[in-house]
């Protein structure tokens, strides 16, 4: 990445013991914010916040909705750190800015060791609601890693697999119990299309900053064959109109038909 893309939140200089000046440490680039910025933050946080809020109002114990607080949170760090490692090379061509692993000041082994780690926290924070639950949260992991490494990502149908990702959350929620205790059953049918309707704008909305990137490659997902027959600016319009309606649809039926049937 050039030198005019990237700017370093803040540069300390350190000195010698003769009183010269010493190396320039970037705290951009130290390992912790380099991870943070991998990391897919606003993402993470965003669906995070969704679930845990989500759990508290369907009555979920403090210890339940903490819980899934910290396997959501694991779990979405992850597949942000999966990301970036997948898509390096193309971040580095289209030259974007805010990647660490594509501007190469956080190396690849250093995300394949921390997706290593958080692999080794979310399996049993997944299993600890229960097996149900926990199988149906590394199978939402499992479908976001492959959508990652190229399974219908660049396709028409790339909205599929945020369909059914979304479409799981509230299996994950329905079925969790501290360790299975207190387990609920199968999630009501309309909260799962609801969930599922809500994948597709997440996914349109994820997706606007990268759709010149995307058509420079010749791909044709999803949003990008709708941008360009709209244009993106429609686009943008389009998909939040669509997220909150099919949010408050989505707000309306656990309100009314509930989580669990």
């Amino acid at each position: 990445m050039s030198a005019k893309n990237y700017k370093p939140a803040r540069r300390v200089r350190s000195s010698r013991a003769d009183g010269t000046p010493g190396a320039v440490f970037e705290l951009g680039r130290s390992l912790p914010v380099a991870l943070f910025r991998a990391s897919h933050p606003r993402q993470a946080v965003l669906v995070t916040l969704g679930l845990t809020v989500a759990a508290a109002l369907a009555g979920r114990p403090t210890r339940e909705v903490g819980l899934v607080l910290a396997t959501a949170l694991v779990g979405q760090v992850l597949l942000g750190w999966h990301n970036d490692l997948v898509d390096a090379d193309r971040d580095k061509s289209h030259a974007r800015e805010g990647k660490p692993v594509a501007a190469g000041y956080l190396e690849k082994g250093t995300v394949v060791f921390s997706i290593a780690v958080a692999a080794l926290l979310v399996i049993p924070l997944a299993i600890s609601h229960g097996l149900t639950s926990g199988l149906t949260w590394l199978g939402i992991l499992l479908i976001a890693m492959l959508t990652n490494a190229g399974l219908l990502r660049r396709s028409q149908f790339s909205y599929l697999p945020w369909m059914a990702t979304f479409g799981l959350f509230p299996a994950f929620l329905s079925y969790g119990g501290w360790g299975g205790d207190g387990a609920g059953g199968p999630p009501t049918l309309a909260l799962t299309v609801c969930a599922a309707l809500l994948g597709i704008g997440v996914h349109l909305l994820v997706s606007l900053p990268g759709l010149v990137d995307d058509n420079k490659d010749g791909t044709t997902s999803f949003p990008l064959r709708i941008a360009l027959r709209t244009g993106a600016p429609k686009l943008m319009v389009i998909a939040v109109i669509y997220t909150i309606v099919v949010g408050a649809a989505l707000i309306a039926t656990a309100l009314t038909v509930g989580l669990v049937q």
